[in-house]
């Protein structure tokens, strides 16, 4: 479904943030992709989605394949009229919208309307919650309630590939887990491939198929969920994990070196 073939990305053809990145999404996979701040999980979803051009960015080497099609040189709304959305980072509802009128911003390239219909009652089958509060102002939601809000934008356009920007960010324990049986419920009924950028690895690996870890702008470690989340190095580091006697902190592991990437 989704092919990144070693693409490197500069802002102001200047600061290069991607250094050779690549990864896959198959049809119908989850695949989570892992890292901290600033590793460059988010510029990659903007690479994929073409949201590059709207902050000077751009993607300088490699190619990026969507269903078949070279999409590195196209526009965001031509990549999402070929089959993709992306819910960004943030819980980026219009505020001054009501939730229902939220999602069918979501299905605004669609003209099926009996279809559109269709899909708003499959969202709020989805998450309940948001039938009861479908007249109200999306600005003054909970945080967990815009998050559903945002992936139920997402999935009225009936999307081939979803791109989530850290779900979790910002979310109780309990929200994060409702979130994410949401979107692996998705997974399984709609066959919505789902490309998901998280700091919370052991949200993303418990449903994902497979993960690719980030560090500085590349790729450093890649491999089937379980396979992850067995690595020693994924345990210490992004699980809290440690395999001596007891856990280490912040300042003892800050200065850890990643070999390069290998694959698990």
């Amino acid at each position: 479904m989704l092919q990144v073939n070693s693409i490197e990305v500069a802002y102001m053809r200047v600061i290069q943030v991607l250094r050779g990145v690549s990864l896959e999404v198959g049809q119908g996979q989850i695949v989570a992709l892992l890292g901290a701040n600033g590793a460059g999980k988010t510029t990659t979803l903007k690479a994929v989605s073409g949201m590059l051009r709207t902050e000077d960015g751009e993607v300088t080497g490699g190619t990026i394949v969507f269903d078949g099609t070279r999409i590195d040189r196209q526009g965001p709304e031509d990549i999402a009229a070929m089959g993709m959305s992306q819910a960004m980072e943030g819980r980026r509802v219009l505020e001054h919208l009501n939730v229902e009128e939220n999602l069918l911003v979501g299905a605004y390239c669609r003209r099926d309307r009996a279809g559109v219909k269709k899909d708003l009652d499959m969202v709020f089958d989805y998450m309940p919650v948001l039938r009861n509060l479908r007249q109200r102002v999306s600005g003054y939601l909970s945080g967990g309630e815009q998050q559903m809000l945002v992936i139920g934008r997402a999935l009225m356009a009936r999307p081939k590939l979803m791109l989530l920007d850290e779900p979790s960010l910002g979310l109780a324990p309990l929200m994060v887990e409702e979130i994410y049986r949401i979107i692996q419920r998705i997974n399984a009924e709609q066959k919505a491939s789902i490309l998901l950028v998280e700091q919370n690895a052991r949200a993303a690996l418990g449903i994902a198929h497979g993960g690719y870890v980030m560090e500085n702008g590349r790729v450093v470690l890649a491999g089937a969920s379980q396979a992850l989340q067995e690595n020693e190095d994924i345990q210490e580091f992004y699980l809290g994990v440690s395999a001596g006697e007891s856990k280490k902190s912040y300042r003892d592991v800050k200065h850890y070196r990643r070999k390069k990437r290998w694959l698990v």
